[in-house]
């Protein structure tokens, strides 16, 4: 099991990506939280098994087609430490 906290750089607000990410992220199997930043971004919360969050991961650095990712940074989460808004029973958009 594997949880990470991924922001997201580039084009990627009003491109559907967020939408992108809920739908790949569900087909994985996979449990979290994904919302738009104040200045641009795109922020994540996964967890799941690491092939699965690999994969998600793969499938952000391109995103949806009309994105245009610059830049994905990843931070691997300790079970110790808290993410804002932690409810990992499904993966939804967050606002």
């Amino acid at each position: 099991m594997r949880t990470i906290h991924i922001v997201v750089t580039g084009r990627v607000q009003g491109v559907g990506f967020r939408h992108f990410t809920v739908r790949r992220a569900r087909n994985l199997g996979l449990c979290g939280w994904v919302r738009n930043l104040p200045d641009g971004r795109v922020e994540a919360a996964v967890q799941g098994p690491d092939e699965s969050v690999e994969t998600l991961i793969d499938l952000l650095r391109t995103g949806p087609a009309a994105s245009e990712v610059t830049d994905l940074k990843i931070e691997e989460i300790e079970e110790t430490m808290e993410i804002e808004h932690e409810a990992f029973s499904g993966f939804d958009v967050r606002f």
